[in-house]
């Protein structure tokens, strides 16, 4: 069985944690310079829809005395990696499936314990250890458990769980469950099978093999494989990434060469950094720059290169001098560009670099240089030391006027009691 943990209305609750004047009004999270609405607390969920551009919804915000805050990944990111440290003190496996949603192994449980008792356990301790409110649902596949934990969100009598352990629990929760809202069903299959009169997940099933796989293909087997309690999907237990990407877009559109090369040098030492964390190399760096496509009194532009490094690294220092080049090479001037990044792939563990006679570099000493700056930015705050060409980023960073405070990991930030 799994158990699909599910944190309820996540970054909202990340900021009622430290704020408890917040329970019960109104919170919306904005996207990357404060975009469109990207997370709604319940109460906000009544007034606006997610994905609202913001600049659209000001006044409506207002009159509902919503509360409004810009994206604190830096303390999103920590909540969420306290849940999912408490979480995983009930386990042996688990899968960490996003920053707010984990599925955890019960298999065996319950020869030992009722599952929902259990689980409720899970959530209770989970809740008060971090603040965050958590629910969960219980079921043979994962796809069934996200089935389940959409039911213990939206009915209070579940107290939090909802398991479905038998067929005739499944067979009434699919029938009134809507096809779009299943898990793997995405917008476009989810038209198509609505024309085809498909309009709940126990339609979905007593829809024949043959047809599925001719509609949807492998995945689309799977799924309705999984709606009938038949595993498909295991548990994905954590391993590294193959690729990592850093890129942003600005809240002004960059002209000028040194100002984009600023920003590019900071998405290479943040690739940097990840390398180092899963303890890693990269042999590839690519980077991208493209212009406003919503702009229609401008040419589009988009351009994009890899370089293959000599010997793969993660030092931000050759990451950056490798992304530099690339940059030299794609840039062009009269263009305005609104987003950027940089990808590191063809990753590799750090012991199982291969050397390049023609490529000397001092890599003990490089490694020793970056595991005392990586300790004194996670002790002091990210970003507290950095090479000099990563500038200040007055000129590029993200717009955030409703940033609240990074309350866990920025001494500067500290909760303060009066």
């Amino acid at each position: 069985m799994f158990l699909l943990v599910d944190c309820n209305n996540f970054f909202a609750s990340c900021e009622r944690v430290f704020n408890p004047a917040l329970q019960n009004k109104p919170i919306v999270v904005l996207s990357n310079n404060d975009g469109c609405v990207i997370a709604r607390s319940n109460e906000a969920k009544k007034i606006v829809k997610m994905g609202d551009p913001y600049f659209k919804i000001k006044d409506i915000l207002q009159e509902n005395e919503v509360i409004i805050f810009s994206s604190n990944y830096s303390l999103y990111g920590d909540m969420s990696r306290r849940v999912m440290l408490t979480l995983a003190t009930f386990v042996k496996d688990l899968e960490v499936y996003s920053i707010d949603e984990a599925f955890l192994d019960l298999e065996g449980f319950d020869k030992h314990y009722d599952l929902t008792d259990y689980a409720r356990k899970i959530i209770r301790i989970t809740t008060k250890n971090t603040g965050i409110p958590v629910s969960g649902g219980i079921a043979a596949t994962k796809t069934l458990a996200k089935v389940a934990n959409k039911y213990a969100k939206r009915y209070k009598g579940y107290k939090g769980i909802c398991l479905l352990d038998t067929d005739t629990k499944i067979q009434k929760a699919l029938k009134l469950f809507e096809i779009g809202d299943v898990w793997g069903i995405g917008y476009k299959y989810d038209k198509k099978l609505q024309r085809y009169g498909i309009k709940t997940a126990w339609d979905f099933i007593n829809k024949p093999e043959s047809w599925i796989r001719t509609q949807m293909g492998v995945v689309g087997v799977r799924t309705w494989k999984e709606l009938q309690g038949i595993r498909c999907f295991n548990l994905e237990l954590p391993h590294s990434k193959k690729s990592i990407c850093t890129s942003r877009s600005f809240p002004i559109e960059i002209t000028d060469f040194e100002i984009l090369y600023e920003a590019i040098a900071n998405f290479a030492a943040s690739c940097g950094r990840k390398l180092r964390e899963q303890k890693t190399c990269a042999g590839t760096v690519t980077v991208f720059i493209h212009s406003n496509f919503f702009r229609d009194d401008l040419s589009p532009f988009y351009q994009t290169r890899s370089l293959q490094l000599p010997v793969a690294s993660n030092a931000s220092s050759e990451l950056i001098i490798a992304a530099k080049t690339i940059l030299k090479g794609i840039y062009q001037k009269g263009y305005a560009f609104k987003k950027a990044g940089v990808i590191v792939s063809e990753l590799i563990k750090e012991d199982e670099v291969q050397g390049n006679l023609f490529y000397r570099i001092d890599r003990e000493r490089e490694q020793r240089l970056y595991k005392v700056l990586d300790m004194l930015n996670r002790k002091i705050a990210p970003d507290a030391l950095k090479l000099a060409v990563q500038g200040n980023g007055k000129k590029w960073a993200l717009s955030r006027k409703y940033l609240s405070r990074r309350y866990t990991t920025s001494w500067d930030d500290l909760i303060e009691i009066k």
